[in-house]
This record gives C-alpha cells, sequence and structure tokens, in this order.
C-alpha cells in the first residue's frame, strides 16, 4: 500500500534527520557565550537603571527620559543589519570584542557626564558597541548549537535577561549610594567580556566548520536546507517585526517607566523600585529559557502565539492592582512575553537558512529600535497624561498577538 503524500514528505524527514550527523552541543561555549551576553546588557542595563539618578541630577523631564533611551537603542540598531550583512560574507569572529571597545568608553563617559549632551553621546557609544557584539555572537551560538537550536538561544538569551535584570540590583546597592561616577566602576565586567570573546573567537572556526557539515549533509539527504518563495520569506518577516513591535513596545513601558510608577502610585523608595524591576527582569530570564527550551518540543509557530497574545487577560488587569498583586501580575507577564524572542529569532533564521548574521542583526536592531520608538512615544503620553495612563494604554498592546494568525507555517527543525 502506497503512503499518503505527506507521510512520504514526513518519512524522508525523519529518515535524513536520522542519517544526517548532528553536530554536538557546544555547552561550554554557549554558557561562555551566555556570560558574555550577560556582561554585555548589564552594561546596558545600568542606563535605565540610572534614570532616576539622572532625572534629579540634571531636571530631566518624561520626554528627555525617553529620548536618552531613543538615542541609546537607535545607535544600537542602526549598525546591526548592516554588520550582519557584512559578517555573513567576511565572517569576523573578533568584531563583538571590538564592541565591546565602544561600551566601555561608553560607560566611562557616562560616569563622568556633566551635561544632557554629553549623556546622549555617551550612551549612542553604548549603543554601537552592542550593535557590533550581537550579529556574530548569535551566529556563533547557531554554530554551538548542533541541532538544538532553542536551547543555544536560550541559553543567550538567558545570559542577555539576566544581565538585563542585574542592572537595578547594581543600581541600588552601588550607584544610588555611590552616584553617577560609580558607573565606571563597571568597566572591569567590560574587560572580562573582552577576555571571554577572544576565547570564544578562536574556537569559531572548528565549530562553523562542524555546522557546515552536518547543513550539507543534511542538504544531501533531503533534509533542512530548504529554500522559501519570496512571498513566504516577505509575509513571515512583516508579521515576526510587527509582533516584536507589540511586544517590545509593551515591555519597553516597564525597563524605562516602572520604578517612577511604582513611586508615584504606591510611594515606593528608589531602591525598594529598583528591586521590584529586578524581580520583572529576572522573569525574563526565566521566560527565554523556558520559550527556548520548549519551542524545540512544541514549534515555534505555538511558543510565538502563546507568549504574544498569552499576558493579554493579564495586562488589562494590571493597572487597577494593588502593590502586592502588581509583583505578581508583572512577573507572570513577563515570563510568558519573554518565551517569544528566541522562537521568533529561531522562525527568521528558518525563513534566511543562510543568513545568520543578518537576521541577527536584524532583530536585536529591531528590539533596540523599536523599543527606543516606543519610549520616546510614552515618555510623551507619561508627561502629558501621567505614568499611570500609559500602564492603561499599553495594556491592550498585547492584541498584536492576534497577526500571528497570518505567520507562514514552515518546516521547523526542531
Amino acid at each position: 500500500m502506497s503512503c499518503p503524500p505527506f507521510s512520504r514528505k514526513a518519512a524522508a524527514r525523519t529518515t535524513a534527520a536520522l542519517s544526517a550527523p548532528r553536530a554536538g552541543t557546544h555547552v561550554t561555549v554557549l554558557m561562555v557565550l551566555g556570560l558574555t551576553h550577560l556582561l554585555n546588557d548589564l552594561m546596558q542595563s545600568l542606563i535605565p537603571a540610572a534614570y532616576p539618578i539622572l532625572k534629579d541630577a540634571y531636571g530631566l523631564d518624561f520626554v528627555q527620559i525617553g529620548m536618552i533611551t531613543m538615542t541609546f537603542q537607535i545607535a544600537g540598531s542602526l549598525l546591526q543589519p548592516v554588520i550582519g550583512m557584512v559578517t555573513d560574507r567576511h565572517p569576523a569572529p573578533y568584531s563583538p570584542v571590538a564592541g565591546m571597545m565602544f561600551t566601555l568608553s561608553g560607560l566611562v563617559s557616562l560616569a563622568f557626564a556633566h551635561s544632557y549632551a554629553v549623556i546622549l553621546v555617551s550612551v549612542a557609544l553604548i549603543g554601537i558597541g552592542s550593535s557590533i557584539f550581537h550579529p556574530e555572537a548569535t551566529r556563533m551560538a547557531r554554530y554551538a548549537a548542533g541541532g538544538r537550536q532553542g536551547l543555544a538561544q536560550g541559553i543567550f538569551q538567558v545570559g542577555g535577561q539576566a544581565g538585563g535584570a542585574l542592572g537595578p540590583v547594581f543600581a541600588a546597592l552601588i550607584i544610588v549610594p555611590w552616584g553617577q561616577p560609580s558607573l565606571a566602576w563597571f568597566a572591569v565586567a567590560a574587560l572580562m567580556a573582552m577576555l571571554l570573546l577572544v576565547w570564544i573567537g578562536s574556537k569559531q572556526r572548528r565549530i562553523s566548520a562542524e555546522f557546515a557539515a552536518m547543513r550539507k549533509s543534511a542538504t544531501k539527504d533531503g533534509g533542512a536546507h530548504v529554500r522559501h518563495a519570496p512571498l513566504t520569506i516577505g509575509i513571515g518577516m512583516v508579521v515576526l517585526t510587527l509582533l516584536m513591535f507589540s511586544k517590545n513596545a509593551y515591555s519597553e513601558s516597564f525597563r524605562s517607566f516602572y520604578t517612577f510608577y511604582l513611586m508615584d502610585r504606591f510611594g515606593l523608595s528608589i531602591p525598594s523600585a529598583q528591586m521590584m524591576l529586578f524581580i520583572f527582569l529576572l522573569a525574563a530570564a526565566a521566560g527565554a529559557l523556558i520559550g527556548g527550551i520548549v519551542g524545540d518540543r512544541i514549534g515555534r509557530h505555538r511558543i510565538i502565539w502563546i507568549s504574544v497574545l498569552g499576558p493579554l487577560p493579564l495586562t488589562l488587569v494590571l493597572p487597577y492592582a494593588d502593590l502586592f498583586w502588581t509583583g505578581v501580575l508583572t512577573v507572570a507577564i513577563n515570563l510568558i512575553m519573554a518565551s517569544a524572542f528566541a522562537s521568533i529569532l529561531i522562525y527568521a533564521m528558518e525563513l534566511l537558512p543562510g543568513r545568520i548574521g543578518l537576521i541577527g542583526g536584524l532583530f536585536y536592531g529591531l528590539n533596540f529600535g523599536l523599543g527606543g520608538i516606543a519610549a520616546a512615544v510614552l515618555g510623551g503620553l507619561a508627561d502629558s497624561h501621567g505614568v499611570e495612563t500609559v500602564y492603561r494604554l499599553c495594556s491592550f498592546l498585547p492584541l498584536g498577538g492576534l497577526l500571528a494568525w497570518f505567520l507562514p507555517r514552515i518546516d521547523e527543525g526542531g
């Protein structure tokens, strides 16, 4: 009896998966990559964590706070796709070390900034450093994954999210009591990251060769290397971009204004508000790892649906909750919402499998750029209508998750 076409295709994919050699997952490399991502994003997160101090020291309003975020994130977004395209053609395993040098210079400059203009230049340097770091680091995470892309991106993401979560803690313990100049102490983190990135760069040639051999064998056996139709790629990339915007706009309302919301509504001190922000961001780290691992098992499409649309009932309740339930709801919201990014990134890589650097640069760039635009818009709304109104409006943003209906269904490699 002959098999139906779908069964024959499924059987072919299964046979290819069993016969193709699977490069081992380089867990040590992934852990070190996650650690460098932690250090990179820790230094980035010091910027919003220092906002209450900068606001008081320079008499800034919410629009100016939003402009700092936008400057940092636009600087971090514009270069990333360009760098990704260049490194796709000419891999540069040591380029993240150069990026870390920009971050180091921006951090020291911010520590001793004496005007609003210098603050903007300083955060732009930190943004440029991140734009150089992410595309090549994303490529290395892809190569080191073996056949476990969700796990690899989850480890890489959890490092970045954990680094972002630690910013408010260091702000509460170091920057608040010691002031703006204490930002320079974190130059040690940049130097440590440079050393780790030099080690990672020395491993890239061997690991990339293993990955290329695995892909070549899978393609020869009728497996993974699929060329999608231009229309499928176009629709997929547009939908993924819009999903990123709805997710990032909501997340940015917390990164930039959550501490002010807690202080204004519940009368918390700066250190207490920073610790609440830490808990919120820590949930993002857990969500990124869980989303990557679960995405390997149930597929990227389902994870994207769950993570982008799932938090809607919680976001609608949040603006009316007391302090205790505000903490519970924000953790739950970010845990679910953060699970999307690894799946969105891998989904995009599966749409364009030969353009890892471009996808890494584009989507990290979108993370920065869309977040920056959202911060500027939300800052204006906070000044004119109050921070609480911003959270009521933002509570409807997860409705953007309905766009996942239009996401093309593609054969997934996990």
